[in-house]
């Protein structure tokens, strides 16, 4: 076996094309688009670069076949916030082979060692955790857009390694068609009609005002959970950018108190029914057929994140969003599935809304940590 470096044109295509072998006969994966992963390891679109640094490898065998892949990133802004410094992997795609992962696990290590790091999380994402983070573990179902995904054996891989769970992410379904719980509707009718209470959804044409009403709520919202780091504004404006293709501005709403912004949900239609079967590619061809799946329309909506300021988190703010949401959604006849994705285990707030809302389990994912020693 032999790891080589991503340094060239070369080993980028062979970087994206071992998804693409490892999942040929897996029916349930959906390739993602090799522009999104690229941008990830692009300087000049990932703000992350910013603070902080990657690398990428790739495996082949003694014949030359490519076995497998892995990326290392270090956060300069989260990575001393641990007891040790904390690097990352993720990306990380193997044959069923557990010398192959070892070498890669090995690989990742030795750089993430060399630039000052004692442990490693995984797989997680150089970039926000909405996006690639996790190992699926539970809940091998077709995934939704940016949801990781991957074989029930590489959980055994990081097992082997030494990797120990950090925290579990939950994902939970919802399905759209019925009816919510007569105490979550009560509770949502009532503070919709309280007096100071607004609700808007998103749009373009005001997109600056609702990302730093987004970042405030998100900022205030998350102050108190371990090693919480601040989103920038930037990083926000990044993410809406990505999203203007498939965005529905109805799907994301926001409530205010007094015209101060107090609470969000962030929603969009589940990109990944629109690009199965692009192999990841993103052509002339693809282009047009993505255009028209987006104008016929997808039934499943997958929601990125939530978030209530602090202070008004036991207002009952999150039900009324949903009933704003489900008020446009349902005459439309098209959406039946919500996915609530992901929250962690530690989260006990968030998971009390899911199940308010009469969501099912869905999926489980893990954040795993390997300490150097």
């Amino acid at each position: 076996m032999i790891v080589l470096p991503v340094s060239d044109k070369q080993a980028n295509k062979d970087f994206l094309d071992v998804a693409r072998y490892i999942y040929k006969d897996d029916k349930n994966w959906i390739c993602p688009l090799d522009q999104d992963i690229e941008q990830i390891f692009d300087p000049l679109k990932n703000p992350f670069f910013n603070h902080g640094k990657c690398f990428r490898w790739i495996l082949k065998d003694d014949a030359g076949n490519l076995t497998g892949r892995i990326a290392a990133f270090i956060n300069d802004k989260k990575a001393h916030q641990y007891e040790q410094p904390t690097g990352g992997i993720g990306f990380f795609e193997c044959i069923n082979d557990s010398d192959a992962a070892f070498k890669l696990f090995d690989t990742a290590k030795s750089w993430l060692v060399e630039n000052g790091m004692q442990a490693m999380d995984g797989p997680i994402n150089f970039g926000e955790n909405d996006s690639f983070w996790g190992l699926l573990v539970e809940g091998f179902t077709p995934p939704s857009y940016g949801m990781n995904y991957n074989p029930a054996y590489y959980h055994d891989f990081f097992k082997a390694y030494g990797f120990e769970k950090v925290y579990e992410q939950i994902t939970n379904h919802l399905a759209v068609r019925k009816p919510f719980p007569e105490r979550f509707t009560k509770i949502a009718n009532w503070v919709a009609n309280k007096p100071g209470y607004t609700f808007e959804h998103f749009s373009k044409k005001n997109a600056e005002k609702y990302v730093s009403d987004l970042m405030e709520i998100y900022n205030d919202a998350w102050l108190d959970f371990e090693n919480f780091v601040p989103i920038k504004k930037e990083t926000l404006e990044e993410s809406f950018k990505k999203m203007e293709t498939i965005m529905d501005e109805k799907l994301i709403w926001f409530a205010y108190l007094n015209g101060e912004p107090a609470s969000f949900v962030v929603i969009i239609p589940d990109a990944n029914q629109m690009i199965k079967g692009f192999n990841g590619k993103l052509g002339l061809i693809e282009k047009l057929k993505f255009v028209y799946k987006r104008w016929v329309g997808v039934n499943r909506m997958r929601a990125i994140v939530m978030g209530t300021k602090k202070a008004y988190q036991k207002h009952g703010l999150e039900s009324a969003l949903f009933i704003k949401l489900k008020e446009y959604v349902l005459p439309m006849n098209q959406y039946d599935e919500l996915e609530l994705s992901w929250v962690g285990d530690f989260n006990d707030k968030m998971l009390s809304i899911h199940q308010a809302t009469g969501a099912t389990f869905g999926k489980r994912h893990l954040t795993m940590r390997k300490i150097f020693n």
